[in-house]
């Protein structure tokens, strides 16, 4: 799967007002694109953007989270995210010392119930 990254602000702010899913290891986030937005890549494809706050710790604990919730998607992403979407991850503490494989269960689970029908979706973050 080509991973496709959320580099600019608006971006991650616009998807705070979608569908969240939370686990141990992170917080998934997920929103539908506008049409106004235009494609990164053709075809379209899904977008991640990945955010590790300085309370983990310093830079080489963050960068190695990162990587980790990167290959995750890598390995198991594709069959459950959907083209048009936008997703965030926001790691937390568990996603360094959790083993890899249950970081890629838990990536599945989050997608599969970010798409779910019954999920209520949140109200939008007031600024």
């Amino acid at each position: 799967m080509q991973l496709v990254t959320i580099k600019r602000r608006a971006d991650f702010l616009r998807v705070r007002g979608g569908r969240r899913w939370s686990n141990p290891a992170f917080a998934l986030e997920a929103m539908a694109r506008d049409e106004t937005i235009k494609p990164v890549v053709e075809p379209p494809t899904a977008r991640f953007g990945f955010t590790v706050t300085k309370k983990l710790g310093n830079a080489v604990v963050r960068n190695r989270i990162k990587r980790r919730l990167r290959e995750a998607v890598r390995h198991s992403a594709s069959p459950y995210c959907r083209a048009d979407f936008d997703y965030v991850l926001i790691a937390r503490g568990a996603a360094l010392a959790r083993a890899f494989a249950d970081l890629k269960g838990d990536l599945v689970s989050a997608l599969q119930r970010v798409h779910a029908k019954d999920q209520p979706r949140r109200k939008p973050a007031s600024d």
